[in-house]
């Protein structure tokens, strides 16, 4: 039997809610946690209990779970500023006291309260410790400079000792310490043989992300109405919602675009499965991502995915070889997109996007979670 880690305790910036004596998260932050949960005796989650906006939340499986008092704060609101500095050092307290508890002390970043949890771990210097950095860890992007002290204080081993960094993709030149961890969706019982496409068939796509401009909807539908214009039959499926619903509806009935783009909301993802298994692609856009689990979700059951070479997307695609890496642009983004139908191997693609997702499964991602834990990791 292995032996489990005695107190872990989780700095996160998101909100734990306890309801019904029950600890409540978001649903995807729930699912992940409670595999590490299953390695551990007692679990403190240090992180806010309020949040500014309705969320949907579900329950922790575990049992063994208390949580460590932490106020909200944010810096994007004079007022909130205000009351942010005013508690800053009840949260160093908190998470003092809570470190000298924790048998092993995982942090999620990027975030509020995990930059000033790494801050005081440098204190802690021979505790075993872990971050998931949930992200973009591409050190050529724009980000906010929050997100970059984060980084390089995960980066530099006099400030950060024992500790393992997961991040989304493999990056050159990052010190030993920094490891490629890559989440999941799916077990490996969900695997389903590989299907042959018919790619001179009507193009059926799927888009499965929140309805904001950061992941580009209003690009996705543009490029399904220009694949059309240029005689290429193509059908959108788009699941999610979010405050660009009502705009992209109306440009979808002002186009007459109804016969291509179909409108699911936000489904469960046991149904956004039947609509992979059918697709021809998946597509996703986005401005920026960390884990863009909807592209690795698409590949799992054999889509082409179609997406913009930010974060460690271009890593997940291969550079190209099981994906269509497109620029943000819409004829150029079409234009690829026609390439690849008149001159790629898409068969050969897909079967190596299901082949590569493959790998990261649920049953993986826990032998990964109780390695990082026992400190041995790579």
């Amino acid at each position: 039997m292995n032996q489990k880690v005695s107190k872990l305790l989780v700095v996160s910036y998101a909100p734990v809610f306890l309801v019904d004596d029950k600890f409540k998260a978001y649903p995807p932050y729930v699912n992940e946690m409670d595999l590490w949960f299953k390695n551990v005796n007692e679990v403190k989650i240090a992180s806010p209990f309020w949040y500014p906006q309705r969320i949907f939340v579900k329950p922790f499986q575990s049992k063994n779970i208390s949580r460590i008092y932490l106020p909200f704060i944010a810096f994007n609101n004079f007022g909130i500023i205000l009351k942010s500095i005013f508690v800053l050092p009840l949260i160093a307290f908190q998470l003092f006291k809570g470190m000298l508890w924790a048998e092993h002390i995982h942090f999620r970043c990027p975030g509020n309260m995990s930059l000033f949890g790494l801050l005081v771990q440098i204190f802690f210097p021979f505790k075993p410790k872990s971050t998931k950095y949930a992200g973009n860890w591409d050190p050529s992007s724009n980000q906010p400079w929050s997100y970059r002290l984060q980084q390089a204080i995960l980066r530099n081993r006099f400030l950060t000792r024992n500790m393992q960094v997961l991040v989304y993709g493999a990056w050159p030149k990052e010190p030993t310490h920094i490891l490629p961890f890559i989440s999941a969706t799916f077990y490996e019982a969900d695997q389903v043989p590989f299907q042959i496409r018919n790619y001179q068939n009507t193009l059926k796509m799927v888009f499965a992300a929140s309805l904001v401009p950061g992941k580009r909807p209003l690009l996705t539908i543009q490029i399904i109405e220009a694949l059309n214009q240029k005689g290429y039959k193509s059908f959108l499926d788009l699941f999610g919602d979010g405050p660009l619903m009502d705009e992209l509806q109306e440009y979808v009935s002002t186009r007459g675009l109804q016969d291509q783009i179909m409108f699911h909301g936000n489904q469960d993802i046991r149904l956004i499965m039947d609509y992979y298994k059918q697709a021809h692609f998946n597509i996703l856009p986005s401005k920026s991502e960390g884990w863009p689990k909807a592209v690795a979700e698409g590949m799992f059951f054999g889509c082409v995915p179609i997406a913009t070479p930010v974060s460690c997307v271009a890593w997940m695609l291969g550079e190209g070889s099981r994906g269509i890496l497109i620029a943000p642009e819409l004829e150029s983004a079409v234009n690829l997109i026609i390439k690849y139908l008149e001159q790629e191997d898409l068969t050969a693609k897909a079967k190596e996007a299901q082949a590569w997702s493959e790998q990261y499964t649920f049953d993986r991602l826990e032998a990964d979670i109780e390695k990082v834990l026992k400190g041995n990791f790579k």
